[in-house]
């Protein structure tokens, strides 16, 4: 090549010459000095060439010294290097990008861009550029033809210039056609153009000048010409074009910046600085953000990462296919135990790196340019050292290498940056995938749906996806599995474990890049030091197997805590999912004692971990320092002429720098792994659980005139439990209306999960054809508007919306609720009664209009009357779903006699089916039961069929209006039932806000006294919602915060830590400067003296580094456990004794994310961070100390670079910690969603809605997402910044060095620049970790918001405890009670006055909403008193402790709540009584003979919610727990709702045998239940309006006897 070049720059070309400056330039110093000797004598006498007019042009400098262009104050290169590479080099940069971009184009158009003047503009410039080289060539020729001798260079440069030329005009069209507002590849060639252009601008001025005039003038203008158009071409190229013409319409009120921005934009981050100015000038809220970029939306992420991972699934099942015939050679019973050893599982990991692999590919790029060029500043460190060493050398070698470091950190920081971009948005991808995968597995799509396929299903067209095994989206997990992972394990496997994969992302290029760094550096060092580098090397290879034992470790710890995590995070769940049950019974001390149990565990192993990280931290700062010694200490052992120069020294210290960073990261890149694969395999474990084959039901055929038959089927829960149903054989006619009735715990429920596929078919077929609509047992109501629960999804047709409504009866709840069908209804709807959740259940399965209706006991949760009314309208013969084919569980049998016909089940399988004539002749059990249970069935509905349709319709306008609010567990208990209070107290529920997260969910209002809270309060009385969306806190985090952390680890503590930190550093500043003082030592003998104390001191000074960085980890470690533990033991406490009304305005999922997120962060986030925040301060001032002591003029700079530093950090801090909020606001949402949906997994699926189920999951995690990308975004447009202010710092550190390179050494110059090297990270590290710091204390911020809610009245009052055995008699008095809400609400009971003696038995009745369930909850003080009181054998109940008054009353209540653990647990949680006294509990209960025939017995395993008993069989372990407490109060409320008459009668039975001693109360729906008590209380309004004997009411012809009329007993 360069030989070639030679030829060309000679006008003749007869001798190979080259001018020895450039050519040393490139790297080949002794052929420059061989050709230039050879040529010296032609060059003498042929220097120049002729040009027109007989003017000479030089082609070299006269003089003869090859290094002339590098040992002068004025250098310059050789007019040939001008012409050629020079020139060249541009050209060769867009030859060679072009077919890669081209290839790029192709892939990515996007639309057009009209030809604007913009376009028009930079074309015209590039053909004026082609005409100018062409003028330049044809002017050679011109030349040739003259006679004048023209080297061919002049030939060669103008056609290759000018061939590029049109090359750039044509790719401007072509950008143009592609839609291509701004071009990377173009601003970088014509940059290029310019950088090359300015040394031929600068000498063609010094040459004119020097010889007095213009040599060429022809070429001379020319190049100008071409110079002022290449800078022209640069400007326009930095304006970015319109939008391309046929692009989609965006209809984005916002979007995102980033999409439109121009390259440079793109390269700086500029495009984010309108948002940092927006948050600083105020604080963010969302509506502030901008959209997703299309390929972020988890719809786009989710396609892609389902598609992997079904082909993931196809392999495992073509391999597992492979193995089958292997197998069937070996016996039967091989195959049954070593077939689960053989199975391969999907790789999920796989899955996630195929779908992100061109991202990866991007990042890898970026990484390996940002490596190699960290190893080019040491190398001019190494230049810039040597220069201060010799005082002949020019000065401006000092310049020129003082902006070559500063150039170079500068093009690091962009690469860098954007490598950390595309690498943090892949990890926000992995996340996004992860959830909505794992969301996607709960919340599957039955194949067809309710009768229809889903369009929108990914793999529902085409492609291989059909194969049941794989078939994503339309498998269900098993109930097994259900039973195994609880919604709080899989809400961790969503939070913990896809946050986990996202933080781990970041890390996965070092498993190549640091062997990279490491490779490289220990290159530069042997180049260095020679062989002494080795000794380093053996020592970092002897200690990667320590570390690997460190990780493995950590690993085993990690899997552990994950454990305890997920048992506490599930044990708080349940608590917050029973807290009222655990007041009523006082048990919140044992459950408090488990959760503290296992958070004592969770903090022993933590506190383990935490010493072990100081360990391995202590090895990984200690491993460069001891590399460094090691290295350094054989170098100048082995050879007492080895010198310890500055050079050498400070050049090694900087590259040992490079590469303290893998090393360091390696060890944390391990353990990160390690945690992550824990998190991967967890994942994976549950994407790959067993599923429900889609098949079970089949949709497409049926006999004739049926809608529903299951032939010879058997079904289990569970594959390792007995079968729940067996033998059935069932025939549903078309139209049909079949109740099926039996005893509780009997199998109704399941039949209907059978239907609708959600139970394990074990054998037999079921075919059901046409839509569904089904009522679940327990009302499942979203929290959204109540027409957005009645419509679930489909569109508004008012007609048949208004029809839904009328049937339900809730016509006369909708003037009730503020905003009538928009008002918003809370989670779990808990701002409807039990009876207003049924009906809207209930109206959502009549508006959608199915072909079968499968009703799950709908009637069960509202009064005899109500009941009566929706059986009339919607469910009977007569009703809105006549001619549809209805399936009714229910236990009321007086609407039998209107059905088709009856199916009796008994222990799993049907006993008697007919019409309901037939079985009453038959005389079988069923009749049997009639005839005792309802002796007088037949006159009853005689005399209800002879009531006048007036009667009907007084009555109905009465229910209508009357079964509104709460009746039992809930919020509204038996408000009054007046228009304006019931207005009123709807519209005070509407304006509560809150300070936590979710959105729109129902949270108590911190009374803080703030005014623009106030005005928040205010404002959201205008709105229909139940309550506001969770507001972020806003500005900066209070001092208070830091204080009250700082006082959880301990004030002491945190001195120290600070201290600590403190000497660290001062320690290593102390070892530096002391290498420093030893390079400059003088040199006698070419030797140094005092090497080995020189060595000692070093080595000293390094120890004692590496054991203060140690220590402060230990205490550190020591400090964050103490805290973790108070904040959570204060969070804790106060939860458990919190009010009810706090849990039943705050939603679950807001509390629970305080438990999980916010203390995963103060456990293991924040003290690694503060340690880190610490240490980077630390490093940033002792970098500044050191520079000032080694150039004092430095400190002219630190004001402005701090200013501007400080400037940048303020917009960021605003910015980053708003966004930090706001993330953190809209996460719980999608857990909350989610709970929701596995709550209502098989309502959604029966309704076929899984994909609008699924698109809501995906907006929910967008809007989440909408608060990350900015984030990451904005700690790129930060470092970009900063490390712009730390590469100034680098630059004014050389600068200062060259300027008075006179009065320093080489040793402190070393010093001061290597320590300049280092700023960038530091600075960036400290805003980092800073910013980091505050973002992670909002969750300190939270905890401890929650940690100081209102309490309730103390559980124990030392000086006023009851006496022993009290109540001894039972006796009940209310005294001018009266009792709200809350403070501002009307009154639920107005000045109640009754006295109940002991041992008498009252029922309680009253209309919906007449104060029934508030009367019970006054009784233990879940509500306090406004007025008056009460009192139980004569002592206050308002003066002792909660404990001690709920300890000695028993409640049966309404909502038979059961705990995950033991069934022995859920009787007696404190171990009070005795084995024998439980199975007597039992068998008093009904129960004995169902858990006798459980293997475990006691120990039974109840799953979360007690969902693996039927809700009669939970109501039966309610009363079990009664027998055992057996005080002398007992309270019902309404507890035999949901059993059969024949369990109502035992129960009933037992209670009247075994508290026959005790005071009873009964809320009573069956008015039968309460006909023979002493006497019943009918409450209206809040008031008594009756009170005496059921005989003597009934004779007064009042309230009680026109309800006894209605349920036909009198």
């Amino acid at each position: 090549m360069l030989f070639f070049l030679a030829v060309l720059c000679r006008p003749d070309g007869r001798s190979v010459w080259l001018r020895g400056a450039w050519l040393q330039v490139l790297g080949a110093p002794s052929l420059c000095q061989g050709l230039f000797q050879a040529n010296e004598e032609y060059d003498g006498q042929q220097n120049q060439e002729t040009g027109p007019h007989g003017t000479r042009i030089p082609v070299g400098e006269d003089r003869k010294d090859s290094n002339l262009s590098v040992h002068t104050d004025n250098p310059d290169f050789t007019p040939c290097f001008q012409n050629s590479l020079l020139a060249w080099v541009p050209c060769i940069y867009l030859w060679a990008a072009l077919p890669c971009y081209l290839f790029y184009l192709r892939r990515h158009h996007q639309g057009y861009i009209v030809l604007s003047h913009l376009s028009r503009l930079k074309t015209a410039l590039g053909v004026l550029l082609w005409c100018v080289s062409w003028t330049d060539l044809f002017y050679s020729f011109h030349g040739l033809v003259h006679g004048w001798a023209t080297a061919p260079i002049f030939f060669v440069t103008p056609l290759v210039v000018g061939v590029t030329m049109l090359l750039a005009t044509l790719l401007i069209q072509y950008e143009r056609l592609q839609g291509v507002r701004s071009s990377g590849v173009l601003i970088a060639f014509w940059f290029l153009c310019v950088v090359c252009g300015i040394v031929p601008f600068r000498s063609k001025i010094l040459s004119a000048l020097a010889q007095g005039k213009i040599s060429d003038p022809f070429r001379f203008t020319t190049f100008y010409i071409y110079f002022a158009l290449v800078l022209s071409a640069l400007i326009l190229s930095c304006f970015k074009e319109k939008p391309p013409f046929f692009s989609p319409k965006n209809i984005d009120p916002n979007p995102c910046p980033e999409a439109g921005a121009g390259f440079l934009s793109r390269l700086s981050f500029w495009w984010f600085t309108k948002l940092a100015i927006l948050g600083y000038r105020q604080p963010l809220e969302e509506q502030d953000l901008w959209s997703l970029n299309k390929e972020d939306c988890s719809q786009m992420v989710m396609q892609r990462l389902l598609e992997e991972w079904k082909k993931q699934q196809e392999q495992a099942a073509r391999y597992q296919a492979a193995e089958r015939p292997e197998k069937r050679l070996s016996s039967e019973g091989e195959v049954l135990l070593g077939g689960r050893a053989r199975t391969r599982e999907p790789s999920f990991l796989w899955a996630l790196m195929a779908t992100f692999s061109s991202s990866f590919l991007l990042s890898m790029c970026f990484k390996l340019i940002q490596d190699l060029l960290t190893f080019i500043n040491p190398q001019l460190l190494s230049i810039l050292i040597r220069f201060i060493s010799n005082p002949t050398a020019p000065s401006w070698w000092g310049f020129l290498v003082a902006v070559l470091m500063f150039v170079c950190s500068v093009i690091q920081t962009l690469i860098s940056h954007q490598y950390f971009h595309c690498i943090f948005v892949m990890g926000l991808r992995f996340r996004t995938g992860i959830i909505g995968v794992i969301y996607r597995k709960v919340s599957w799509s039955r194949a067809g749906g309710a009768g229809e396929a889903s369009p929108g299903d990914p793999g529902e067209t085409g492609g291989p996806s059909h194969h049941p095994a794989v078939h994503l989206q339309a498998l269900v997990i098993t109930n097994s599995v259900k039973r195994e992972s609880t919604v709080g394990e899989i809400v961790n496997l969503m939070s913990v474990d896809a946050q986990r994969c996202m933080d781990v992302v970041p890390f996965i290029n070092l498993l190549w890049s640091a062997p990279l760094q490491i490779i490289l550096a220990v290159y530069f060092l042997w180049q260095n030091l020679g062989p002494s580098v080795l000794a380093g090397v053996a020592l970092m290879v002897l200690l990667i197997p320590l570390n690997g034992a460190v990780a493995v470790k950590m690993r085993a710890f990690q899997v552990e805590q994950m454990k305890f995590k997920d048992s506490r995070i599930k044990l708080m769940s349940e608590i917050l999912g029973g807290i009222k049950v655990l007041k009523l019974y006082a048990w919140e001390p044992s459950f408090l004692k488990q959760v503290e149990g296992i958070r004592q565990d969770e903090l022993r192993l933590m506190r383990r971990a935490a010493y072990l990280h100081a360990t391995s931290t202590f090895i990984w700062i200690c491993t460069p320092f001891l590399v460094t010694l090691t290295t350094l200490g054989v170098y100048v052992s082995v050879d007492k002429n080895n010198v310890l120069d500055a050079e050498k020294a400070f050049v090694s210290v900087s590259l040992f720098n490079i590469l303290k960073i893998p090393l360091n990261m390696l060890p944390q890149l391990i353990s990160n792994l390690a945690q992550t694969s824990v998190s991967l395999k967890r994942i994976q474990h549950f994407l790959s659980q067993d599923e429900l084959d889609p098949q079970c039901v089949e949709r497409k055929i049926i006999t004739p005139g049926y809608a529903v038959t299951i032939h010879n089927g058997t079904f289990t829960w569970a594959q390792d439990l007995p079968p729940t149903l067996h033998s059935l054989d069932i025939q549903v006619p078309k139209g049909a209306l079949v109740a099926v009735v039996g005893p509780v715990g009997c199998g109704k429920s399941s039949l209907l999960s059978a239907l609708l596929g959600e139970i394990e078919k074990l054998e037999g077929k079921v075919y059901m054809k046409g839509s569904v609509a089904y009522v679940p047992q327990q009302a499942w109501i979203q929290n959204c508007s109540l027409q957005e629960n009645v419509l679930f999804g489909q569109a508004l047709n008012p007609k048949r919306y208004q029809q839904a409504l009328e049937a339900c009866a809730l016509l006369a709840d909708l003037e009730v609720l503020p905003g009538g069908d928009q008002t918003e209804i809370g989670e779990k709807g808990i701002n409807l009664s039990g009876g207003q959740r049924q009906r809207v259940s209930l109206a959502r399965a009549v508006y959608s209009d199915a072909d079968i209706f499968l009703l799950d006991d709908p009637l069960s949760a509202v009064d005899s009357h109500v009941a009566k009314h929706i059986f009339d309208h919607v469910i009977g013969p007569e009703g809105v779903l006549a001619g549809k084919t209805r399936v009714l569980v229910t236990h009321g049998i007086s609407f039998l006699p209107q059905t088709d016909f009856v199916m009796v089940l008994a222990d799993g399988h049907v006993s008697e089916v007919g019409t309901y004539a037939a079985l009453l002749q038959h005389n079988g059990t069923f009749a049997n039961f009639l005839h005792n249970h309802a002796p007088d069935e037949g006159k009853e509905h005689q005399k209800a069929d002879s009531r006048t349709a007036l009667e009907d319709k007084e009555d109905e306008e009465v229910l209508l209006v009357e079964d509104t609010l709460s009746n039992h567990t809930d919020l509204a208990d038996d408000e009054p039932v007046t228009y304006e209070v019931q207005k009123q107290f709807m519209r005070q529920l509407s304006t509560m806000s809150s300070e936590g997260e979710g959105q729109g969910r129902p949270v108590p209002r911190r009374r803080l006294g703030v005014a623009e809270k106030v005005v928040q309060a205010t404002e959201a009385k205008a709105s229909h919602a139940l309550t506001q969306e969770e507001k972020a806190e806003m500005g900066t985090v209070k001092l208070s915060v830091y204080w009250d952390y700082a006082k959880a680890v301990g004030l002491f503590t945190t001195l120290v830590i600070s201290l600590l930190c403190g000497a660290q550093t001062a320690a290593a500043i102390g070892a530096n400067v002391w290498l420093s003082a030893w390079t400059d030592e003088a040199v006698v003998n070419s030797q140094q003296n005092n090497t080995s104390q020189r060595l000692g001191v070093y080595a000293a000074l390094g120890i004692v580094h590496g054991l203060l960085v140690m220590l402060s980890a230990i205490t550190m470690a020591v400090g964050g456990v103490q805290a973790a533990r108070l904040l959570h033991q204060a969070l804790l406490h106060n939860k458990m004794r919190s009010p009810q009304s706090f849990f039943d305005t705050t939603p679950s999922g807001r509390i629970l994310n305080r438990f999980s997120k916010d203390i995963y962060v103060i456990d293991e986030v924040l003290p690694p961070t503060i340690l880190m925040m610490m240490n980077a301060f630390y490093k940033s001032i002792s970098i500044l100390v050191v520079i000032v002591a080694s150039t004092p003029l430095f400190a002219v700079v630190i004001v402005p670079l701090a200013v501007l530093y400080l400037f940048v950090q303020r917009f960021y801090v605003a910015t980053s910690r708003q966004l930090k909020r706001l993330e953190s606001v809209s996460r719980s949402p999608i857990y909350s969603h989610f709970s929701e949906t596995v709550t209502g997994s098989s309502v959604i699926r029966a309704y076929g809605r899984s994909q609008d189920f699924k698109a809501i999951n995906d907006a929910k995690v967008d809007t989440n997402q909408r608060s990350c990308y900015p984030y990451i975004v904005s700690n790129r447009w930060l470092g970009i910044r900063v490390e712009f202010v730390g590469n100034c710092v680098v630059l004014f550190a050389a600068l200062f060095a060259v300027t008075g390179r006179s009065s320093l050494s080489p040793g402190l110059v070393g010093l001061s620049v290597s320590y300049a090297l280092q700023v960038t990270v530091a600075l960036n590290w400290m805003i980092q970790t800073i910013s980091d710091l505050e973002s992670n204390s909002v969750a300190v911020e939270r905890v401890k918001e929650y940690s100081k809610t209102e309490t309730e009245a103390p559980w124990v009052v030392e000086g006023s405890r009851p006496p022993a055995g009290w109540p001894s008699h039972g006796k009940v008095e209310f005294r001018n009670f009266s009792v709200r809400y809350r403070p501002g609400l009307e009154l639920v009971l107005k000045d109640l006055s009754l006295q109940v003696h002991g041992g008498e038995k009252v029922g309680i009745v009253g209309r919906t909403g007449a104060g029934k369930s508030s009367m019970t909850l006054c009784l233990f003080r879940i509500l306090e008193a406004a007025e008056g009181e009460i009192l139980i054998d004569g002592l206050n109940v308002a003066d002792i402790g909660l404990h001690d008054l709920r300890s000695q009353l028993t409640i049966i209540p309404q909502d038979p709540i059961l705990f995950s653990g033991t069934l022995r647990m859920n009787l007696d949680p404190f171990g009070n009584y005795s084995e024998e006294d439980m199975w007597r509990a039992l068998e008093l209960s009904h129960l004995h003979t169902f858990v006798s025939s459980q293997p475990a017995g006691l120990d039974f395993q109840c799953s979360e919610g007690g969902e693996n008993l039927s809700v009669g069989q939970r109501q039966l372990v309610c009363l079990a727990r009664a027998l055992l407490r057996k005080s002398r109060v007992l309270v019902l409320d309404e507890a035999t709702a949901a059993v059969d008459l024949e369990t109502d009668d035992l129960i009933q039975a037992t209670i009247r045998t075994q508290f026959e001693t005790c005071t009873v109360l009964t809320i009573a729906h069956r008015l039968n239940t309460i006909m023979d008590y002493t006497r019943v209380l009918v409450l209206d309004k809040g008031t008594i309006a009756e009170f005496d004997s059921p005989t003597n009411l009934i004779a007064a012809r009042g309230i009680f006897y026109g309800m006894a009329r209605d349920a036909g007993l009198a």
